[in-house]
């Protein structure tokens, strides 16, 4: 088939602050959780740390960004303790040579997050850190001298810890106010730079992982995670007033973690369920964000858990004033979804299902399926008919460095191949899709496992699992494939 992709489709890749810079304790910067969680493995789980009320060190299951600590304790950096996060892959310090070398590959956009901890090391500091917001200007000027779009996450999975520990997080309306303050003044600070903007990364992150454990959640978990998601909802809306307010050019979305689920099997009983998966785990947030309202099953989902919402009559305004330019996703797989019992399950990125005997998986329990990525394009642009990004797109895999310094990642060319000409095949159905940005263009930290040795990126850097390595950079096979796709806008994909 001939690939077809728009003349001005934006190819490039993807990174977040707390999984690539590293620096965390410089330049004023402020904690964010990801700087007390530990290193863990697909079958350990990373661990926040702490100082408990008493004085004494622990540490709790982070559990998918959501740990909770004792009452009393404050979370700490303890000296026993292996943190990916501190160093990561020194983003901070090398984002000159990683940008060079994205601009080799041919990139037109590159998606990377601010760490809000950078510009506000508490989150409710009266001024921001001038050497954060230097920083990043400095980034987006690289990305510009190459011809490079940023496209700007301004939360992933990084609430300053301070927020967290006095306030109580995003359970705390005052968090709207405070993350709006922070979005003023990164759009004014680079309304000229950056044009692309998302408000909260996989923000129904929190709604897959309540339901990822089958029905074990609490209803308070329920009542906590809804409130949550709800602050965070008028909060994106907020943001995207005020980003049209101060730059009426600016393209702002949302982002969402984009899961394909399938019933298992034709029993009504599996398509049902199927439905109300999409419903709680994908439409819920995209409906909201895109359409300005809560869908016409949502009280369905309340009721559910007795979930009664702190909602004002100003927040509903705010939902339907601030719909997002545009709907941007993740995609790494896609998941079974039923009803039956004794059927072999799978999980991946905070969602678990039925293995699907169609597929195949990666060493992390990741279904390979492309074809998934063209039915949620589909599907979701038929549902929302605005522009659409997929943000993140890869596969995690164990990378060997040969003696001579090549990596040879087939199997990455192979998973992007088939990814890319799904895309196609969706765009060629009539979907709006404008831009592609791989995970992650370069090794980074893993946000589900601490670990390096999960690897991503076309650039291989040289960093273990226990912090050992050169931090050095080099190409990967994938790297060269990814140049010349770029180069023929998608047509050469050998």
């Amino acid at each position: 088939m001939t690939m077809v992709f728009p003349k001005n489709f934006l190819w490039g890749g993807a990174i977040a602050a707390n999984q690539a810079e590293g620096a965390y304790n410089e330049d004023g910067r402020g904690l964010v959780a990801t700087d007390v969680t530990t290193g863990g493995t697909v079958n350990s789980p990373r661990y926040m740390t702490y100082i408990d009320k008493d004085g004494q060190p622990g540490k709790v299951s982070a559990m998918g960004h959501n740990g909770q600590i004792p009452a009393g304790a404050k979370h700490a950096v303890l000296d026993t303790e292996y943190y990916p996060n501190h160093v990561a892959v020194d983003f901070y310090h090398r984002y000159k040579e990683d940008i060079k070398l994205f601009a080799e590959m041919g990139y037109s956009i590159f998606r990377l997050s601010i760490s809000w901890a950078r510009i506000f090391p508490n989150g409710d500091d009266a001024q921001p850190n001038q050497a954060g917001l230097d920083f990043y200007r400095s980034v987006f000027e690289e990305c510009r001298k190459y011809n490079i779009e940023p496209l700007v996450s301004i939360w992933h999975f990084d609430t300053p810890l301070a927020l967290e520990e006095n306030y109580g997080g995003w359970t705390n309306r005052k968090l709207i106010d405070f993350y709006v303050k922070y979005c003023n003044v990164i759009f004014n600070e680079y309304k000229d730079l950056v044009k692309y903007w998302l408000t909260f990364n996989e923000i129904n992150n929190t709604t897959m992982f309540l339901d990822m454990f089958g029905g074990q959640a609490s209803d308070e978990e329920y009542q906590t995670g809804y409130q949550i998601l709800h602050h965070q909802f008028v909060a994106s809306a907020k943001a995207v007033q005020l980003g049209h307010k101060i730059n009426p050019d600016f393209m702002i979305g949302n982002m969402i973690c984009g899961i394909t689920f399938y019933p298992a099997t034709s029993d009504p009983k599996d398509i049902l369920a199927n439905q109300h998966k999409w419903e709680s785990g994908i439409y819920y947030c995209g409906d909201v964000q895109a359409k300005g309202k809560y869908g016409t099953y949502a009280k369905r989902l309340w009721q559910e858990h007795q979930v009664e919402l702190d909602i004002t009559e100003e927040d509903l305004e705010d939902l339907r004033n601030g719909t997002v330019d545009m709907y941007t996703f993740s995609y790494y797989m896609s998941n079974n979804v039923t009803t039956h019992t004794g059927v072999e399950q799978v999980a991946g990125n905070f969602s678990t299902g039925a293995k699907n005997p169609y597929l195949t998986y990666s060493d992390w329990g990741w279904a390979h399926d492309p074809d998934g990525l063209q039915y949620y394009l589909e599907k979701i642009y038929d549902r929302y008919e605005m522009p659409l990004m997929v943000v993140e797109n890869g596969l995690g895999a164990f990378d060997t460095l040969e003696e001579d310094g090549s990596i040879h990642d087939d199997y990455r060319i192979d998973y992007h191949r088939a990814h890319v000409k799904a895309m196609s095949k969706a765009i060629d159905n009539g979907v709006d899709l404008i831009a592609y940005t791989t995970w992650g263009c370069i090794d980074i930290v893993s946000a589900g496992t601490g670990e390096m040795r999960k690897r991503y990126g076309f650039i291989y850097v040289d960093m273990d699992d226990a912090g050992n390595g050169t931090l050095d950079r080099t190409p990967k096979d994938s790297f060269y494939w990814y140049q010349k796709v770029i180069a023929s806008n998608g047509e050469h994909l050998d």
